[in-house]
């Protein structure tokens, strides 16, 4: 099969031509002995390639950066030096911008330039809290210790993205259908039903008199409702881009009932177990709550753990700061890292939280999709009883006094 590649030469040019090979890999692999260093390599005339190419579709996940940081500690443990396992991970990447990115990171390290400083130039795919615990790793000589430590905080946190993504599936998949089903309902079933009530009832009752009305309603006024509709869509996603309106945004989701706690115990546990991570890779404890608390996306949150930064750079506890936001700090928190902070133990105790949040998170959202599912079973029991009612009765009345 033949293949169109795009590549970079040893003087960092950029380089295009077509391959012949067996394989997908088996072209990499060929290119790569001409000391070419591939960036893109698609099949010619493949159009699932080309749609695999956008970028929705080649964005680096948590998953992808979890295999990729694991693979890449066994390989330094294993003697591999860091260009040639960099290489080589990048011949079995998939994804057509992380090969490209890995490829450009081995070049900078053949350079001369150090594994974090490489890192540091993507930060789409690499965040501060990954740089930082690379860099902690060189300057300790540990750096696949470093990698594994991130591997299993990645691993961790796609597992709490899942079970949360899982938990909205069903629900995401009746509102989808309600969605495509109410409209076709509208369009093509009520026009016959409304015409055969007026015909064959003379005085509806009240439930099929709303029916009738909410028809007819729809019927002369539907584009106005779907283009508010559309209009309040489009603003709101463009407020909650807003600084002001992330803010907004963040503040009131903590404040939903039982969303609201899950979404406080996911953001303590992020902070406690990037902040365990972080210790016991050698950061100092001020910089390691500075750099948790930049990945904390929640902007309430993050003003709380930059105030608990400062508060620890002016000699004071972290239990200490924390124990003036109780509610969203609770005691249990505050106590285990107090404990902590006076044992020495600091590291380990902030990881027993994560552990406990983690089994409160799952049995959460467990308990969220029980209650949810037959909240949307009743919706729609109210629905159908309401069609029952407005449509079904007034027929058979009609039919019986015939």
């Amino acid at each position: 099969m033949k293949y169109i590649y795009q590549a970079r030469n040893k003087q960092g040019k950029v380089e295009t031509g077509t391959v012949e090979a067996s394989s997908k890999e088996a072209a990499a692999l060929l290119l790569q002995k001409y000391n070419i260093f591939v960036t893109s390599l698609q099949e010619q005339g493949s159009l699932f390639d080309r749609v695999k190419s956008f970028k929705f579709f080649d964005k680096v996940s948590k998953k992808d950066l979890s295999i990729f940081s694991r693979q890449l500690a066994v390989m330094l443990q294993s003697r591999v030096s860091i260009t040639q396992a960099l290489k080589g991970l990048a011949v079995q990447t998939k994804k057509e911008s992380f090969r490209d990115k890995i490829l450009k990171i081995a070049q900078l390290v053949e350079e001369g330039g150090s594994l974090s400083e490489a890192i540091s130039n993507f930060p789409e795919v690499f965040n501060n809290f990954y740089i930082s615990l690379i860099r902690t790793g060189e300057a300790s000589g540990r750096i696949s210790e470093s990698l594994a430590y991130l591997a299993d905080h990645l691993e961790r946190e796609y597992d709490m993205q899942s079970q949360v993504t899982g938990a909205l599936v069903y629900p995401a998949f009746v509102v989808l259908a309600f969605l495509i089903i109410i409209p076709l309902v509208i369009v093509f079933v009520m026009p016959k039903i409304v015409d055969l009530l007026k015909e064959t009832t003379t005085n509806p009752p009240l439930f099929t008199r709303m029916m009738i009305g909410f028809y007819t309603f729809l019927a002369n006024y539907g584009w106005v409702l779907v283009l508010g509709l559309f209009v309040l869509v489009a603003f709101l996603v463009y407020y909650l881009r807003t600084k002001e309106g992330k803010k907004v945004y963040d503040e009131v989701s903590l404040k939903i009932p039982v969303l609201g706690g899950i979404l406080k115990k996911i953001f303590l546990a992020r902070f406690a177990e990037n902040i365990s991570t972080l210790i016991s890779a050698g950061v100092a404890i001020g910089n390691a709550i500075k750099i948790s608390a930049d990945t904390v996306e929640n902007s309430v949150y993050k003003n709380i753990f930059t105030k608990v930064q400062e508060g620890v750079l002016q000699g004071e506890k972290m239990s200490f700061v924390l124990s003036r936001y109780p509610d969203y700090a609770p005691a249990f928190v505050v106590q285990m890292i107090q404990v902590g902070e006076e044992t020495g133990t600091l590291d380990k105790n902030l990881f027993e939280i994560v552990n406990f949040y983690n089994k409160e998170i799952k049995r959460a959202i467990e308990a969220f999709t029980a209650l949810l599912e037959p909240a949307l079973i009743i919706v729609l029991g109210l629905g159908a009883a309401f069609l029952a009612v407005s449509v079904i009765q007034p027929m058979y009345g009609a039919l019986g006094s015939m």
